[in-house]
């Protein structure tokens, strides 16, 4: 059995898509799906799928460092009161985002400190988005780490060495489609880190692993990107399965939700 921890199921177009999604998922063995929360907007859509597959499909609350902007406060607010009251499984997803631009970089780096200690606070993981800002992401860590912060560094991109920090600080690192990709990096970091430190990840619909790099990701990919794995740490595919999903509930939990508290607003 596998363990998707970061999709975005709620991107679908329509229910039935969402649905034949999910089920085509726990078809080919990925048995639990991780949703990464971007905004107030995308909410309500991740709690449906969260009520109607709970033991399937596990929410997260948080502010995506992209969707920062001129209301951030007003969104962090209603960030905190998501994680008052609804059991989420961890703050996610959440950090910095260099890649386009810097416009909003300090509101970034205020949204992102704040939500982990919200993190901490509640004693949940942090997923962590972090394109183009590995090492300040990993330098925010650092100084927030007391010994009982939890992190993902989702679709990691960065250096062998960043890799080599953030798990010497506890950290995962999430592997996803991109380490079947010709010129990927990951090849090299998966070879200097152990895989006691990753996990799998989609980031569907984004990313998708060769052969089909491309076209839209899905949960269902899953067993595609552990057979790169599995080649790169000269381990069987079961060995691989067991060994992520054991790394994922570390992470998360052993985890259980009760849909009635999971219907939306």
């Amino acid at each position: 059995m596998f363990i998707d921890t970061h999709t975005h199921l709620y991107d679908e177009e329509t229910i039935e898509a969402q649905d034949a999604h999910i089920r085509r998922a726990l078809a080919a063995g990925v048995n639990k799906m991780y949703m990464p929360n971007c905004d107030s907007g995308t909410v309500e859509g991740m709690l449906d799928i969260a009520a109607r597959f709970p033991g399937n499909c596990f929410p997260m609350a948080g502010l995506h460092p992209c969707y920062v902007k001129e209301n951030f406060r007003e969104e962090l607010a209603r960030v905190k009161q998501e994680l008052e009251t609804r059991p989420y499984v961890a703050v996610g997803e959440v950090g910095l985002d260099f890649y386009w631009d810097r416009t909003h970089a300090q509101e970034q780096k205020v949204t992102f400190e704040q939500q982990i200690d919200w993190a901490m606070e509640l004693g949940l993981p942090v997923i962590i988005h972090s394109r183009s800002s590995t090492k300040e992401c990993s330098d925010i860590v650092a100084r927030k780490q007391n010994g009982s912060l939890v992190t993902v560094f989702h679709c990691y991109s960065g250096t062998v060495e960043e890799a080599l920090r953030i798990c010497d600080m506890g950290g995962y690192l999430g592997i996803g489609g991109v380490v079947t990709f010709k010129k990927s990096i990951l090849p090299d970091v998966l070879r200097a880190v152990p895989i006691s430190s990753i996990v799998l990840e989609t980031d569907a619909p984004y990313l998708a692993p060769v052969p089909y790099r491309g076209k839209r990701n899905e949960s269902t990919y899953i067993p595609l990107i552990a057979e790169k794995v599995a080649e790169l740490y000269e381990m069987s595919l079961a060995d691989v399965a067991r060994i992520t999903s054991e790394n994922a509930e570390k992470i998360f939990g052993n985890t259980k939700m009760d849909s009635l508290h999971l219907q939306p607003s």
